[in-house]
């Protein structure tokens, strides 16, 4: 079991950047999958990016402004999120997958205004 708790949401103009974090409730050492997803408004949840083992997989519109990356020593994973577009507005969401199990966080909010 882990728990997610995502933070660093907030309301920024186009253009500007903002860092997510997503702390874990113990060692993401041996978790094979960790991954950010985001839900707008009437969407479906969509990928933004992930990371396993040496594969990371973007979702549309985000590869070379934003950047996934993780601390296994302090349980966290972040995303750098730079040159956002008002069309970036969503709940972001933490997703980590360890075997058969998928956990999520309870998401923080982004707003980008233009």
């Amino acid at each position: 079991q882990v728990q997610l708790v995502e933070s660093g949401g907030g309301l920024v103009q186009a253009g500007g950047s903002l860092r997510l974090s997503c702390a874990a409730s113990r060692s993401i050492f041996e978790i094979n999958v960790m991954g950010w997803y985001r839900q707008a408004p009437g969407k479906q949840r969509e990928l933004v990016v992930l990371t396993g083992g040496s594969i990371t997989q973007y979702g549309e519109g985000v590869k070379g402004r934003f950047t996934m990356s993780r601390d296994d020593a302090k349980n966290m994973v972040y995303l750098q999120m730079n040159f956002l577009r008002p069309e970036d507005t969503a709940v972001y969401y933490c997703n980590a997958k360890a075997g058969t199990r998928e956990y999520w966080g309870q998401g923080t909010q982004v707003t980008v205004s233009s």
